[in-house]
């Protein structure tokens, strides 16, 4: 049973995909997770890739994040998040998009920028690193934002990056979170364009 653990939709029961092809992130886990977030998570701006149920997203709205947009191909997947999000009363504060996630990323606005990227994507496919070599080509972060990858640990691999760089790793059990920030080469750029 996947739950939303904290904040305004504490304790509701959340929809599950029909059929193997998503992994729900465990409650222990998601908490872990939005503990290192902590109150950053308030008026955030998230984009929940690979959305499957949408309990990542769904758990930053009730914590207080300002938007969430999701993106999932399979139709069940965006089905049970449109569902999910009216369960919750959070779809006036959420986007949700049936469509490819490397194909958002290639098409999405240079000013919609977001706090966090959340990368969960069908396991022994790589798209995890794919995903992120799009997300370095074309930052979709804020200057102080993270993307966030899950993954099983036995996935993971060197990806060569240019304009992010790995800022932390958690380990729990069969799931690996790693964070990713902008290089400090990159938000020294960014420093510079916005003081001359």
């Amino acid at each position: 049973m996947v739950r939303v653990i904290a904040g305004s939709a504490k304790g509701r029961n959340l929809l599950s995909v029909p059929g193997t092809g998503t992994r729900p992130i465990t409650d222990r886990v998601k908490e872990s997770l939005f503990d290192i977030l902590g109150a950053d998570v308030q008026r955030s701006l998230w984009l929940d890739l690979y959305a499957g149920t949408g309990s990542v997203g769904i758990e930053a709205l009730s914590r207080g994040a300002e938007h969430v947009v999701f993106i999932d191909k399979a139709y069940p997947a965006v089905a049970t998040v449109r569902r999910n999000l009216d369960l919750t009363g959070f779809a006036d504060r959420s986007e949700v998009v049936r469509g490819d996630a490397l194909r958002y990323i290639a098409q999405a606005r240079g000013d919609r920028l977001f706090d966090y990227v959340y990368v969960a994507p069908p396991q022994y496919q790589d798209l995890w690193a794919e995903t992120l070599a799009r997300l370095d080509e074309r930052s979709l972060l804020v200057p102080d934002g993270e993307i966030i990858v899950q993954i099983h640990p036995r996935e993971l691999h060197p990806v060569s990056l240019r304009t992010l760089e790995q800022a932390d790793e958690r380990r729990y059990g069969s799931t690996l979170l790693i964070f990713y920030r902008l290089a400090s080469s990159q938000l020294e750029g960014k420093d510079d364009a916005s003081s001359g």
